[in-house]
C-alpha cells in the first residue's frame, strides 16, 4: 500500500507492507573483476538481475574519499548557500524535486556532466568550494570509474562473445559521449518512525536510460532492487565495493538478453546517506539497436533510435513509467 506524507509542502511517497523488506545479501551476484571466470558472471548476472556488486575494481581509495568529502562539505550548507548554485538546468543542485514532470523525493542532488571542459566557477565559488579542486576531485574519481565501466563493458561484450570487444566500451570513451555524474544526499529523516513502520521514498523506482551505471555509497542502507517477480530485496551497504547497473540501452543493444534493473531508495530515519553515480551515455547522434552479431535469426524487439530521441522522449516521462515500451516492436497479429 502506498500512502502520502506531506513535509514541508511537498508529497512524499510513504511505502507501508505487512513485514520489512528482506534482505538476501547471498542473492546480490558478487564479482571479482581480477578472476578469469569474470566475463561469463558478468553475462550470467546481467541476464538474471541487471545489477551486481564488484570487488578488485582499481579504483583509487583516495579518489573516493576526496569527492566524498567534498560533497558532505557541500551537503552540510546551509540551504540558501546551496541554492546559489541552482536550478539543475541541466546542470546544479536540485532539492526533493527530481526531474520537471512531478516526481519528488527525500533527496537533494548535484548533477554534473562528465565533460573535463566543464566550467565549474559559476557552480562550485558559489558553495564556498575551490572551482579547480572541485574539477579536480571529479574528474580523478569519475576517469577512474569509466575506465572500471569500459572494463566491464568489455568483458560483457568477451562473455557475450562479441568479435568486436569495445563495441559497447567505445560509446563511452567518445569524445561526444553524452555521460553524467550524480551527487545524491539523503538526510535523515527521524519522522519515519512515526510512519508506523512505513518507508520514505527518497528516490522513486526506475530504471536507468543509459548503458551503464556506476554507484558507490557511504556505509547508510537504501538501496533496493526489484526482482522479476516485483519483489523488492534491500541491498546491503557497502562502501568498499561498487555496484553496477544494466541501463535500458545495454538492454535494447543485447536485444533483451541483459536487463535494466528497476530500483528505488528509501530514507534513512537515522544517518545521512551520499551515494555518487556515474551514469555511462552513448553521444547523442549514436543510434541505438540491438546488434547484428547478437541475433542469430531472432526479430529485433526494438526500433531503431537515436540516443537523443530517446534521452528526450525519457525526460518527458515520470520515473516510474516504462520507458521503453514505446520503442517496442509490436508482434505482428
Amino acid at each position: 500500500m502506498v500512502v502520502l506524507s506531506k513535509s514541508a509542502s511537498v508529497h512524499f511517497c510513504v511505502v507501508k507492507a505487512s513485514k520489512p523488506s528482506p534482505i538476501f545479501p547471498d542473492s546480490i551476484p558478487l564479482i571479482d573483476l581480477s578472476k578469469p571466470d569474470s566475463k561469463n558472471l558478468l553475462v550470467k548476472a546481467c541476464q538474471e538481475f541487471g545489477f551486481f556488486k564488484v570487488i578488485n575494481h582499481g579504483v583509487p581509495t583516495e579518489f573516493i574519499s576526496k569527492l566524498e568529502s567534498k560533497a558532505m562539505k557541500f551537503f552540510s550548507l546551509p540551504l540558501s548557500e546551496k541554492e546559489k548554485a541552482a536550478p539543475p538546468d541541466p546542470f546544479g543542485y536540485g532539492n526533493k524535486s527530481i526531474g520537471p514532470n512531478g516526481d519528488v523525493g527525500w533527496v537533494e542532488y548535484l548533477l554534473l556532466t562528465t565533460s573535463p571542459q566543464f566550467n565549474y566557477h559559476g557552480l562550485a565559488s558559489n558553495i564556498g568550494e575551490n572551482p579547480e579542486k572541485f574539477r579536480c576531485a571529479v574528474n580523478d574519481y569519475v576517469s577512474s570509474v569509466k575506465k572500471m565501466a569500459c572494463e566491464i563493458l568489455e568483458l560483457l561484450a568477451d562473455g557475450l562473445k562479441i568479435q568486436q570487444r569495445n563495441v559497447f566500451s567505445k560509446l563511452l570513451m567518445d569524445e561526444q559521449s553524452d555521460s553524467v555524474f550524480r551527487l545524491n544526499h539523503y538526510p535523515p529523516c527521524p519522522e519515519i518512525q512515526e510512519l508506523n513502520g512505513g518507508n520514505l521514498i527518497g528516490f522513486g523506482e526506475h530504471t536507468d536510460p543509459q548503458i551503464i551505471s556506476v554507484l558507490r555509497s557511504n556505509n547508510t542502507s537504501g538501496l533496493q532492487i526489484s526482482l522479476r517477480d516485483g519483489s523488492w530485496i534491500s541491498v546491503p551497504p557497502d562502501q568498499n565495493s561498487f555496484f553496477i547497473n544494466v541501463g535500458d540501452s545495454l538492454q535494447v543493444m543485447t536485444n533483451g538478453r541483459f536487463k535494466s534493473v528497476r530500483h528505488r531508495v528509501l530514507a534513512n530515519s537515522l544517518k545521512s546517506r551520499v551515494s555518487m553515480i556515474y551514469f555511462g551515455g552513448p553521444p547523442l547522434s549514436e543510434k541505438i539497436a540491438p546488434l547484428p552479431s547478437l541475433m542469430q535469426g531472432e526479430d529485433s524487439l526494438y526500433k531503431e533510435f537515436t540516443w537523443f530521441e530517446y534521452k528526450k522522449s525519457a525526460y518527458k516521462s515520470r520515473l516510474a513509467d516504462n520507458r521503453l515500451v514505446l520503442f517496442e516492436k509490436i508482434a505482428a497479429s
